[in-house]
Formats: structure tokens, sequence, C-alpha cells
């Protein structure tokens, strides 16, 4: 009989908390410095020195916290982490064990139509440590410490994940909330955003979690999503063929789309942890949580929800207009800017201006089109100065310059024509060449009115109002 699996997936995501300096130091967490230009002589664990520790990180910490309704801890410990790796110059990491800052939460995920709550375990802060390099050092390693003692947030879920499409569903949302917060840039290609995926199986109705293999530092929703089906099929074949999953480290080789074994897998006694005795406790009181609490901008879910509800969007717009804090700002201020529909300025935005922003890979903040450029765009079809496809056009010359709409408009004359007796001079020139056309038509085959409104356009240029030219083509064609 063939044993029908269940996946059981787990992620641990790290977080680059969005400060200026380090958790523990006064040096900067700047992205592109020269190698080891940013490790001072506390991230490097020098005699003498004392860590002290970055408020601000603890106050992401919290922001986070209550964003997904977590329990925040009245007290929490830094601990030390001991273990012995090139990048990790003092030989332990700053982390926390029993006592995190931020407690149970849970986060909601849409997947397929329904929606999922995933519990989250805890998000502790830790320093994260330096980077080896294996490049162009010809047999040897160089050692960049700059990334260590840069703040981390690591996020770790419960084992609710049953396929690769929840866990990248999940690692979207997550990423999607942190960059709401300001918490993080979540930029995955810098390391500010990156995941570890513990992966097993078991038959399916049992209770008992199988053993599980742990694939460490993916930095993309793609990478995660292979590497977890691979790791899927890999442990099923592996079971199946009479063998048992080890616990251990695996890495994801994408070039080979596939995962190998790097070492097998610490248990937190390997660690050897105990408190850091140069941090004190963390104490948090209901006023500091209060204040934060009260600052925190609109989230998502709730965002997108009044986006439906106040601008009258569909599911699907409302979706992709609060996928970001900035592009719901954006379409906010061309609503607001150009006093349009705001069904039409959602269409715009989801529509050419997303497609625009994909080809050019750029993010909205960086879109050439500003808000103010775009809203009088949409204006000038409002006001039927021009038409909807010419302001395609227009858009096109918006993207790859500066003038205005107004100017593109006046500079290449393409102000729509209004003027009932030019657009029926030529109406009644089109009917009067395509007499076949106009009996098939009146005989019932009304897919022709396209040819009819076809000519027209063509023959003034695209420029004549198209209303008004459908309007003046069902009188003039009737019987």
């Amino acid at each position: 009989m063939t044993t029908t699996w269940e996946t059981v997936i787990g992620l641990e995501i790290h977080t680059q908390l969005a400060t200026q300096s380090k958790i523990f130091s006064g040096a900067s967490t700047a992205y592109g410095a020269e190698p080891n230009t940013q490790a001072c002589a506390v991230d490097l664990g020098l005699p003498g020195v004392l860590p002290v520790l970055n408020e601000d990180a603890v106050h992401k910490a919290v922001i986070f916290g209550m964003a997904i309704e977590a329990h925040i801890a009245p007290y929490s410990v830094f601990a030390r982490k001991n273990y012995f790796y090139p990048d990790l110059p003092k030989g332990y990491q700053i982390s926390q064990m029993d006592l995190p800052i931020v407690g149970v939460g849970h986060l909601d995920i849409e997947v397929d139509g329904e929606t999922k709550r995933i519990g989250i375990t805890r998000a502790h802060l830790e320093e994260d440590a330096g980077k080896s390099l294996h490049e162009n050092f010809h047999g040897l390693s160089g050692i960049d410490l700059n990334r260590a003692g840069t703040p981390l947030l690591e996020i770790v879920s419960e084992p609710d994940l049953r396929s690769a499409k929840e866990a990248v569903a999940y690692m979207r949302k997550l990423h999607e909330l942190v960059r709401y917060l300001g918490i993080c840039d979540g930029n995955m290609q810098e390391g500010s955003f990156r995941c570890d995926a513990n992966v097993s199986m078991r038959p399916k109705g049992q209770q008992a979690f199988g053993t599980r293999a742990e694939i460490k530092n993916i930095n993309s929703f793609k990478f995660v999503e292979k590497a977890i089906n691979y790791e899927i099929e890999r442990q099923i074949e592996l079971l199946e063929s009479g063998g048992k999953v080890v616990q251990e480290t695996r890495l994801y080789d994408s070039v080979k789309d596939e995962t190998r074994s790097m070492r097998s897998k610490e248990e937190a006694n390997d660690y050897r942890y105990f408190p850091d005795p140069d941090l004190l406790p963390v104490y948090i009181d209901e006023t500091y949580k209060a204040q934060i609490k009260a600052a925190l901008p609109e989230l998502p879910q709730a965002k997108k929800q009044r986006f439906k509800e106040q601008y009258r969007l569909n599911d699907e717009s409302a979706t992709i207009l609060t996928a970001s804090r900035e592009l719901a700002d954006y379409f906010e201020a061309v609503v607001k800017e150009s006093a349009c529909d705001s069904v039409v300025c959602a269409n715009w935005i989801t529509g050419d201006v997303s497609a625009a922003l994909n080809r050019a890979d750029l993010e909205i903040s960086e879109s050439p089109v500003s808000h103010e450029r775009l809203a009088l765009l949409l204006k000038r079809i409002a006001d039927n100065t021009i038409s909807g496809k010419i302001a395609k056009q227009v858009f096109e010359e918006l993207w790859q310059g500066t003038a205005t709409a107004d100017e593109i408009i006046e500079a290449k004359g393409l102000k729509q024509i209004t003027d009932t007796g030019a657009i029926e001079a030529v109406i009644d020139r089109i009917i009067a060449d395509n007499s076949k056309q106009v009996e098939q038509y009146q005989n019932g085959n009304e897919k022709v009115f396209g040819f009819f409104v076809g000519q027209v356009m063509k023959a003034m240029q695209g420029k004549a109002n198209p209303a008004e030219v459908n309007k003046m083509l069902v009188d003039k064609l009737k019987k």
C-alpha cells in the first residue's frame, strides 16, 4: 500500500532591522562599504570593550510584535550562543534564547482563495555574523566583517505550513508587513530578508512530526519554493526506499536546483547558551507599548478592506495596490490629485504603470511618472481633451521624458475632436463608401459596427471622441 505523505514546514525569517547603527555598537549598517571598514572594536569583541543595546532595535521589534498581535515580554534577556566559525569574530553570537522580546503571535495568509492562520512562535533580537567569501581567492576564503553586529529580528513560525506554496505566501506576507511597518527595507539581494526552511514528512493522519532537515539562507521567493519542493521529493523518495531522514542542515544550489548536506543539525544544548553577563535585561512597560501601538501605521489587511469599501475596488485590484505601502500611497495621491473615478485610477496603475515598472525593473518609488504627472493625464481623459487610446500614447511620452501631459498633447496635436460637424462629415463619407457593410449591419450583423468605428477613428487619426462617434453611427446606420 502506498503511503500518502503530509509535508510539515516551519520557517525562520531573518529580518535586518533598518537602524542606522548596529545592535550593540555605533558602527554603521550602510550597505556596500569596502570590506572590513564597518566593524568596530565592539563588533570584533576586542578585550576591554562592552556592548550597549541599540534602543531603536528594541523599538522596531516591539512594533513588529504589536502588528502580529503577539505577546510582548515585559522582561527579556540576551544570551551568548557559542559556536566557532571564521566569520564570527567573538566566538559567540549575542542572541535571545529562553526569554525573547516577542512571544506568540500569528499571521494570516491567503492561498487558492482560502485564508489560513499561521502561528508565530517567537521573534527574537540578535546580531548578525560576518560573511565568508570564496570567489577570487585561489583556494582560500576571505572574511568580510562589515555585517558583524548588524541587528536582526529572527521570526520563527509554528510548523503550520503544508506546502511550498503556503511557505512562499507566508514569506511574502511577512515581507510585505515588515516593509509596511518601516522596520526593514526587505532587500533580499542585500541579505536584509532571508529564510531558513525546516522541512519534514509524515504519513497523512500521523500526529507526531517526522525528522526535519533545515535549508539555510535562502534569499528569494522563487528559490524558497524550489528548494522546499526539491526537499519534499528527496525525503519522500528516501523514506519510500526504506531509508531514514537525517536531521541536518542543508544548502540549496540554485544552479543545480538541489539541496545538499552542509552539516549535522545542532541542538540548542550544542550552543551552550548562557545569559550575556555584559548586557542588562530589557524591561518593557505598558506605557511604552501603548505609545508604540498608537503610532502603528494602517496595516495591509485593513488598508485592503478600506480600499474595497472606500474606492469600490474589486479584490484583485485592492490586493495589488496594497502590496506595498508606497504603491498604496501613490494610488491615493493620484485619486486625490486627479479627482477622477477611483476605479479608473486603479486600472491605470495596475495596468499601464505596473507594466512599465516591470519592464524597467523599477519600484513605484522610482517611477519616472510621478503621481502628479499621472493625475494630470487622467484629468485630460475625464474632461475629454484626449481619448483613452491617445492617453496610452501620452503615457509612453511621459515615461520617456520630463514634459507634462498638457505639453505633450499640445506639442503633438493630440487634442480630441469634439466638433460634431467634423465627425458627422467623416461618418457620412465612410457610410457612403461602404454600402455592403451598411447592408450587413442593417440585416442584423452587429459585429460590422466595430468596422465603422475603426474606419472613422482611422480617418480622424484617433482624435475623434469615441462616445460621440458611437452615438452618431448608431443614429445614421438605422434603417
